[in-house]
């Protein structure tokens, strides 16, 4: 078997850029049956009231789309911050309070979610730029730019270019 210099197998020797210390996550979560409940001016600003506060847990969420049926986002999270899965069930649950307010039943949500950890400051804005057009894809909108529900909380950056 064939060794690296220092002695590390060489299929393992991306390790050590795959498992950053701070990574960036690509995450989609789904409305229950895809209902059309998150375009809206008030789950938007409960998304945005809940993704600001996050950064007091070292949360913080960069870019993101609220979708009628979906929600996209990347997010990063510091030192000693809980984890994704309970980062997102907690995203979830405060944007459920705000549903519930408006008189919708649920369940809201998915039981999963899509997550992704972001290699490349290039697979960050490959992703970006993908995920920005989705308004224009189901024909909402003529314009990205024009879709009310997106935008950036913080601006992440990944270390790798």
């Amino acid at each position: 078997m064939k060794r690296m210099a220092e002695g590390r197998n060489p299929r393992l020797s991306r390790l050590n850029w795959v498992f950053t210390s701070d990574p960036i996550y690509f995450v989609t979560a789904c409305t229950a049956r895809r209902q059309r409940i998150l375009a809206g001016p008030d789950i938007y600003h409960a998304f945005l009231e809940f993704t600001q506060r996050a950064t007091t847990l070292n949360v913080y969420v960069g870019r993101y789309v609220l979708m009628p049926d979906h929600l996209h986002l990347f997010v990063a999270f510091g030192p000693k911050s809980q984890g994704l899965s309970d980062w997102v069930k907690s995203l979830k649950n405060s944007l459920s309070k705000t549903l519930r307010a408006q008189g919708i039943a649920a369940p809201h949500w998915q039981k999963d979610f899509f997550d992704h950890m972001l290699r490349t400051r290039e697979s960050y804005h490959q992703k970006w730029d993908y995920v920005v057009q989705n308004p224009v894809r189901a024909g909402l909108v003529k314009s990205a730019k024009d879709w009310p529900f997106q935008g950036e909380v913080h601006a992440l950056e990944t270390r790798r270019a």
